[in-house]
């Protein structure tokens, strides 16, 4: 793939300039070593070369290849949306977002490099911007090329990421119709998996915060619409059972399974900047049919 900018500064150096537009040094050594190209006004440069105002600066990124540790799936992908960048597909529940040792061939992460494969792309490498819970589902957010990837995690992209879950929880009738959650999680002790809020800053714990309103309600459950504000494992379910509010069917933080086989939670917005557009991106995936199963009987708008 190719990609121009403008240099706007007498004597800038050409690795100077592209690291200022998101291209990493290790994204240069690729070029270097794996067949791309760097040109300036269409001629082949290095990445010392003192640029002119008004100089095109355009990168060829060497193709990337399929990862052979990785197994193509078979499962078909659900996209919501794609271009030459990005991609975003709805995960089912149950299905893990990487390949592990429990599960080398299901993973989105199989599925989504079986996907690229059947449609042959030139980069066959998967990279994934946000996961899921194997448990929880909704959109989940790839990018086609490391490029896009390391767009995607600089400050100003990676603060336009916008995730917003609906989550289930038990209705006590003593829930506010709006708030905020802004309490520090870290791991638990004995666990290399479960988290819990943590205010004497041990094990790991960093700043977390989840801001939610009620979008509907029925007499037994309240319907949240959850905004995550920072991204810490478990970060929604933490938070909620440390209110006295587990997710229905999260039975690792306090939830039942009797009403819900898993935990109630589906990501159902995702709206980012496209680094390549610098436009809004904005995308809505329906609750699937056993959240919407558990509440339509009888719940009403908040």
């Amino acid at each position: 793939m190719e990609f121009s900018f403008i240099n706007e500064v007498d004597g800038s150096m050409v690795k100077k300039f592209l690291q200022r537009h998101g291209v990493s040094k290790r994204l240069l050594a690729k070029v270097k070593y794996e067949g791309g190209q760097i040109l300036v006004n269409g001629v082949e440069q290095n990445a010392i070369y003192r640029l002119k105002a008004g100089d095109q600066v355009s990168i060829v990124t060497p193709d990337e290849p399929d990862n052979p540790d990785l197994t193509p799936g078979t499962a078909p992908v659900d996209v919501v949306f794609e271009d030459d960048h990005y991609l975003v597909v709805a995960k089912p529940a149950g299905v893990p977002s990487i390949t592990g040792v429990y599960h080398p061939t299901d993973a989105m992460s199989n599925r989504v490099k079986g996907y690229i494969k059947r449609q042959n792309y030139a980069n066959q490498t998967v990279h994934i911007i946000t996961r899921l819970d194997r448990d929880t589902s909704g959109l989940m957010f790839f990018a086609k090329h490391r490029y896009a990837h390391a767009l995607m995690v600089q400050s100003h992209y990676r603060d336009s990421l916008e995730k917003r879950y609906y989550a289930v929880v038990k209705n006590d009738g003593q829930l506010a119709d709006h708030g905020e959650i802004d309490l520090p999680i870290g791991r638990a002790e004995g666990s290399i998996v479960q988290r819990r809020v943590r205010l004497d800053g041990l094990m790991e714990a960093k700043s977390a915060r989840t801001s939610y309103r009620i979008a509907e309600e029925s007499e037994d459950f309240y319907l949240l619409d959850v905004r995550l504000h920072t991204g810490r494992t478990h970060q929604i379910r933490v938070h909620f059972s440390h209110l006295g509010y587990p997710l229905l069917g999260d039975d690792l933080y306090g939830g039942s399974k009797e009403e819900f086989s898993r935990q109630a939670l589906h990501c159902h917005h995702l709206s980012f900047i496209n680094p390549f557009t610098e436009e809004k991106v904005e995308l809505e995936l329906g609750m699937p049919e056993d959240m919407r199963g558990l509440l339509e009987a009888k719940i009403q708008p908040k």
